[in-house]
């Protein structure tokens, strides 16, 4: 879950940038909406919702939300839609630390939070 001060906004770029890790957008109301598996529609696994305390929504220093992809691929296609869709970047993709086989990429949306992709793929 990330917090946000503008809902539609942040909906506008995770529509598109989670599509890459193959989520859909499931439940939506006026304080947050859910994302789940585009194969399995039943259970929300990531949200974007307001702060329950009404406080302006702010991210950690240190935080992280990362998701699991199949291939290096969609590790690279969630780097390059993310920047394009106002994302920016924290971290090309590439094996980390160097020369081991996981493939990472690092983004933060356009409210400052720091989001991965990551495969342990080596297609």
């Amino acid at each position: 879950m990330v917090g946000t001060n503008d809902l539609k906004l942040s909906e506008e770029f995770y529509d598109k940038l989670l599509e890459t890790v193959g989520l859909k957008k499931i439940y939506i109301d006026d304080f947050c909406i859910g994302y789940s598996q585009q194969k399995d529609s039943n259970e929300v696994e990531f949200y974007i919702t307001k702060p329950a305390n009404g406080k302006p929504a702010t991210f950690g220093n240190g935080t992280q939300i990362s998701f699991l992809t199949d291939t290096r691929k969609q590790v690279e296609k969630f780097h390059t839609l993310g920047i394009e869709i106002g994302g920016t970047s924290e971290g090309m993709p590439g094996t980390r630390p160097e020369g081991a086989s996981t493939y990472y990429s690092y983004i933060r949306d356009p409210f400052g939070n720091k989001i991965c992709a990551y495969t342990n793929s080596e297609d």
